[in-house]
């Protein structure tokens, strides 16, 4: 298949394409003309990298999970990490919809006097909630001496 064929039948732009077949994700077979050629097994390997798109992979954690003969060589530790890290995006995230709902609703006077806003606002400021939270540090060791 040309990569007009193939951006046709996946739904990603020929510069997309061109871009994952630079990055190693996929690999042209030839060109016919000055077009890029691919093997009918390239769509499956484009939904394999929506997938790990989708669940929030880098093209970098996606590309090592592929063998040297291309075929899926999937770090199931590596999907466990990104599977806990869901959970917490989603308890965040839910726990951000309910205390939108509550403020939609609060019959405080004012947000400002409504003691669950305040909460949200504290956690809002501690990097609790909206992914502010600052990322740890390596510690280094002691110097010599």
């Amino acid at each position: 298949m040309d990569i007009a064929e193939v951006a046709k039948r996946s739904g990603l732009p020929a510069s997309t394409l061109r871009y994952y077949d630079e990055k190693g994700l996929i690999a042209s077979t030839g060109r016919q003309g000055l077009r890029r050629t691919f093997d009918e097994g390239v769509l499956e390997r484009l939904a394999l990298i929506a997938l790990g798109r989708a669940a929030g992979f880098s093209l970098d954690e996606i590309a090592r999970m592929f063998g040297p003969n291309g075929q899926p060589r999937i770090d199931r530790v590596m999907l466990n990490a990104k599977a806990d890290e869901l959970d917490r995006t989603i308890r965040n995230l839910s726990a951000m919809r309910d205390g939108l709902r509550h403020a939609a609703v609060c019959r405080a006077p004012s947000h400002m006097e409504c003691p669950t806003f305040r909460r949200i606002l504290g956690a809002a400021a501690s990097g609790a909630i909206g992914g502010r939270r600052e990322k740890k540090k390596k510690q280094q060791p002691p110097p010599a001496g």
